[in-house]
């Protein structure tokens, strides 16, 4: 896997992980998304605080392209509830 300097910068806003966008590639549901591109959703145990509210779960959308054999991934969603 490896990760546009936009996916870099999404995953440090919105609180995900490295660890969490490779899981969600992994393991995640497979989806079609704009442009060409594959989606990948996963959710994850959160039972934490974010912007000032706790939350139990969050979820992961990374939004990627397969190119020279490996995933490039170009951003990364992250919702929590």
């Amino acid at each position: 896997m490896k990760l546009h300097a936009h996916a870099v910068a999404r995953i440090a806003e919105r609180g995900a992980s490295e660890e969490e966008v490779a899981a969600a590639i992994r393991e995640g549901e497979r989806f079609p998304a704009k442009f060409g591109r594959t989606g990948f959703r996963r959710n994850f145990r959160f039972d934490g605080k974010w912007r000032g509210r706790t939350y139990g779960n969050k979820q992961l959308e990374v939004f990627a392209t397969f190119e020279d054999d490996d995933w490039l991934v170009i951003s990364v969603v992250v919702k929590y509830f």
